[in-house]
């Protein structure tokens, strides 16, 4: 008598091989290579971050910009005696800084020009006091 077709086997499934949980962690390992790991932060963080570093008075950001046009940012972080960790420069996202500087929040200082780059101060800008508001008015 021959089987029936809910015993015989299926031919995909004989065809396949079986799995097992180091295929199944090989799979996700190298599916998450390929993939960057999605980020929690909201969009504005980086904008955030940059924000508060610049206007922190013990971290100095400077600007450099080279003479073929490129520009980075960037500032010294110093070495953390509880972690031992730093004492090294820190790039700032460019492209942050540059949308933070075209739309008037942060600005560039006096320039310090060499043959090879120019160098200047970041720091927050200065917003014109509130109307109604006289300077230096308490309230």
């Amino acid at each position: 008598m021959p089987p029936t077709p809910s015993h015989a086997p299926h031919r995909s499934e004989s065809a396949l091989p079986q799995r097992t949980a180091r295929t199944d962690f090989t799979r996700l390992r190298a599916a998450s290579l390929l993939r960057p790991p999605r980020s929690t932060t909201p969009p504005d963080a980086p904008a955030a971050d940059v924000l508060r570093i610049v206007s922190d008075s013990r971290t100095p950001v400077f600007v450099t910009v080279h003479a073929g046009g490129r520009i980075r940012y960037g500032y010294w972080r110093p070495v953390d005696s509880a972690s031992g960790r730093g004492g090294c420069y820190v790039a700032l996202p460019t492209d942050v800084c540059e949308e933070l500087r075209s739309g008037g929040r942060i600005a560039w200082g006096e320039p310090v020009t060499d043959p090879s780059k120019t160098t200047c101060r970041v720091t927050l800008a200065h917003t014109p006091a509130r109307a109604g508001r006289e300077e230096g008015s308490a309230a």
